[in-house]
């Protein structure tokens, strides 16, 4: 992804904690000569060589599986909260724009064992079940209902590289106070959250 240099974020700690709180990326793939794409959980783990890898699976009826070759190369994307920057709150005359953050990561893909599969999906239901009332687990489910793990094909993917923009008006200094201000007056979530990355940003 084309990242001015201004916006790059090369802090990996703090970009691996951004991909684990918006696990729920895209990721992309070549099939049949087009670009194929799906919305999933891609989970940030360890794994036992100490590298870094996203643990996902998707559906056996989603045809994007087929093209996971052997040490094929995938994309994976990460969006974060975004909002528009209108040019009025600026000092000087300039076009609008947008902040936000977003990530790619990309990797070779390898397919999991059934075996694997489901002790990912075990990790991944125990993670996000966590704070509900009356949690689930999957160990107190039936072996029919478990069966299901056969519709759908695990991968793990090992991390070659991550690319991280964080554009948060880091050009605009003299502007900020006055685009802060104007972000927690719209309200919305997606622009508070831009607010307080940008107060993170310009105060670390």
């Amino acid at each position: 992804m084309y990242i001015p240099h201004y916006y790059k974020n090369e802090n990996l700690d703090e970009v691996k904690g951004f991909i684990r709180q918006n696990s729920f990326g895209i990721l992309v793939n070549q099939l049949d000569g087009k670009p194929w794409a799906t919305h999933i959980p891609l989970e940030l783990e360890t794994a036992k060589n100490g590298k870094d890898v996203l643990v996902g699976h998707i559906a056996k009826a989603n045809p994007q599986w087929k093209a996971f070759s052997s040490n094929a190369m995938v994309l994976c994307i990460f969006n974060g909260p975004h909002s528009y920057i209108s040019s009025s709150w600026y000092k000087e005359e300039e076009v609008p724009t947008w902040n936000y953050i977003a990530v790619h990561v990309y990797g070779t893909l390898s397919i999991l064992t059934e075996e694997e599969t489901m002790e990912a999906l075990h990790r991944l239901v125990e993670k996000y079940e966590q704070p509900s009332e009356n949690p689930v687990s999957l160990h107190d489910m039936s072996p029919q209902t478990l069966r299901q793990v056969k519709g759908v094909v695990g991968f793990s993917i090992t991390i070659d590289q991550i690319q991280a923009a964080y554009k948060l008006s880091q050009t605009r200094e003299q502007d900020h106070e006055r685009i802060l201000a104007e972000l927690k007056k719209k309200g919305d979530a997606a622009s508070r959250s831009i607010a307080d990355h940008m107060d993170k940003f310009s105060n670390s």
